[in-house]
């Protein structure tokens, strides 16, 4: 492909060539190449599952990942855990006047890898163009479609149902502050940038009494438990000794004086199960590579102050409140 720049107002010839060298070339399937104003598609069996999200991260390209790979697993990743199958998406570009035809050939490519793998048509999609400066080189917005086959999370929380979390937390949050412009030292951050649904099948496939399962994007850990909590009369007690938060995470969010559980994840999911089959959920997706590191951290109780609490390395117990704000700004 042609090492070309994006002009504002791109239409006809330069608009064609784009699309089918480019978005037909890489996310070629039958639904798509169509060519229609509108995408059809045959009746799905089963409850339908939508959500919608739009990525503004930067930088566009991390350690791990890139906005493009980032689009399309954090879109299968909501409906995973929503306890879907992705079977469709659709892809609206944003694309700043006088980007590089190379860097958004290694988005849109990562876009289809990823596709791929989690077996994930891109049916639909949109490019605009707009004047430099105007919005930071890219944004994408997504559109995700997927069906609940088998059943989906009661969201019915009993005291002693168990706290999972499948892997190390704040790794994408940090790896992406790492990044910017006004941090210059070298690390060994890395996103942890991937799809879930193979390890939310196999949470589904392991136990019946999964209460709610959900991936603590914007806000982390903490902010996520409060969510849940949010219209209960339950509360929350998460062990300390028991998260799993890398070094070198906890040393950078030190260093800025952040907190690690309210930092953004991007692979990794929270999952409430009955006390009964917790351990059987646990070995189950330690399996799996993506949740190897997984560990129960706490359990839900019967205090019905309706909050979140902390039980620290010295014993004492201190309050998890939702965050205020956006502490980590444009991560995803």
């Amino acid at each position: 492909m042609e090492l070309v720049t994006l002009a504002h107002g791109s239409g006809g010839t330069e608009s064609a060539k784009l699309i089918k060298d480019l978005f037909f070339s890489y996310f070629n399937n039958d639904i798509l190449c169509t060519q229609s104003d509108a995408s059809l598609i045959n009746p799905i069996p089963g409850v339908l599952a939508v959500t919608t999200d739009s990525f503004v991260v930067t930088p566009l390209f991390f350690p791990g990942g890139d906005i493009g790979k980032l689009a399309v697993c954090g879109t299968i990743n909501d409906l995973s855990v929503s306890g879907a199958t992705p079977l469709y998406l659709t892809a609206g570009f944003i694309i700043e006047e006088g980007f590089n035809m190379c860097p958004l050939e290694k988005i849109v490519y990562s876009m289809a890898k990823v596709s791929k793998l989690a077996n994930v048509k891109i049916i639909a999609g949109d490019t605009k163009v707009v004047e430099k400066g105007k919005c930071d080189g890219m944004y994408i917005n997504t559109t995700g479609f997927g069906v609940v086959e088998k059943y989906a999370p009661n969201h019915k929380l009993t005291a002693g149902d168990q706290i999972i979390v499948s892997g190390s937390l704040g790794d994408h949050g940090a790896c992406i502050m790492s990044k910017r412009d006004m941090l210059t030292f070298e690390s060994r951050l890395t996103s942890d940038c991937a799809p879930l649904h193979e390890v939310t099948e196999v949470i589904l496939n392991a136990s019946s009494n999964v209460r709610v399962m959900r991936d603590p994007t914007r806000g982390g850990l903490a902010t996520t438990l409060n969510e849940l909590i949010e219209n209960t009369d339950k509360s929350m007690l998460i062990y300390e000794d028991r998260l799993p938060i890398k070094e070198e995470v906890r040393s950078f969010c030190d260093l800025l004086g952040l907190d690690p559980l309210y930092v953004a994840n991007e692979g990794k999911l929270v999952c409430i199960v009955s006390q009964e089959d917790s351990l059987k959920v646990l070995k189950a997706i330690q399996n799996h590579p993506l949740s190897k590191d997984a560990a129960i951290i706490g359990e839900v109780t019967d205090n019905r102050s309706n909050k979140v609490y902390l039980k620290t390395y010295l014993g004492a117990t201190k309050r998890l409140p939702m965050a205020t704000g956006e502490l980590l700004p444009r991560i995803c």
